[in-house]
């Protein structure tokens, strides 16, 4: 029994869970009640079904008392939704085969120190993720390629402008698939307050200004962008820091595993509740979406 009932993907995601855990740990694969608490709207490009499938085979692999590495896990997601977020990287900029649940590369330890102010286009209208067919050439595939070369240097360079430079590029081409009305505005926004990019959800209404988190006049950047996105009549939603990692990576990348009190890298990263650890937060309410400002 899942609830709320109609997260039917999670219930595909528990079945397939129980399954891979109980064979594992060589014990009978039992049934259960899942239930899925939390604030993400559903269908913004916010990754509420991803975060309602990682959450659901983190909870079974815990009740199991079985660990799964990140790997498993994309397996599992994808297997319950065709396509799934790298949610379960944790946070680590990589480019992920969304579809195929595997990391193609590892593009740096952490992102550059970068503040966002988030808005919602579109009215807030859901999109149907799974109903997206872009169809690109090999014209396309030429430009993604040199965004992908330009993002990796800008990360290894922590360089929050080189990387700002990629997400509005990327915006802009994403216009022909999903196209976002409010994105010229957005782009004269940001270049009257400072920003060093746009950012769009390639599969939703949410969008945002991303920022140099060093600079010292940040905090009235941040400002002046939240009080013309009002004027603008875009509704601004969050302002947030992208997190920083810290601790040591493999030079193989994250599929590849360190040994620490015989656990793996991998293997700590997938384990429910360990300290410090950040958890998806499961869907919301089905309705409008609610995005309060902070």
């Amino acid at each position: 029994m899942v609830d709320p009932p109609d997260r039917t993907k999670a219930a595909k995601a528990a079945v397939l869970a129980v399954a891979e855990c109980a064979a594992r740990v060589d014990v009978p694969a039992t049934g259960g009640r899942l239930h899925l608490r939390g604030h993400l709207p559903v269908g913004l490009g916010m990754g509420s079904s991803s975060a309602d499938i990682i959450a659901t085979i983190r909870a079974v692999a815990a009740c199991y008392r079985c660990v799964l590495s990140p790997t498993d896990i994309a397996r599992i997601a994808v297997r319950a939704e065709t396509a799934s977020d790298p949610l379960m990287h944790d946070g680590q900029p990589v480019l992920f085969a969304q579809r195929e649940g595997r990391i193609l590369e590892d593009l740096g330890a952490s992102l550059p120190p970068l503040a966002v102010v988030g808005c919602c286009t579109g009215g807030g209208r859901p999109v149907d993720t799974l109903a997206l067919r872009p169809e690109y050439g090999p014209a396309d595939l030429a430009r993604f390629e040199r965004l992908r070369a330009r993002l990796r240097a800008a990360i290894r360079a922590a360089d929050p402008a080189g990387v700002g430079e990629v997400c509005t590029a990327s915006s802009l081409l994403n216009q022909r698939v999903l196209p976002k009305a409010e994105l010229a505005t957005l782009q004269e926004i940001g270049d009257d307050v400072g920003a060093v990019g746009v950012q769009v959800a390639h599969s939703g209404n949410v969008a945002g200004l991303l920022f140099d988190a060093t600079r010292p006049d940040l905090a009235q950047q941040l400002h002046s962008c939240r009080v013309r996105l009002r004027r603008a009549g875009i509704p601004p939603t969050r302002t947030f820091r992208v997190r920083q990692h810290s601790a040591q990576r493999s030079p193989q990348g994250p599929a590849h595993a360190w040994t620490s009190n015989s656990a793996t890298k991998e293997d700590v990263r997938a384990r429910p509740h360990q300290p410090g650890h950040r958890h998806p937060r499961p869907g919301a309410a089905r309705g409008r979406a609610r995005l309060p400002e902070v």
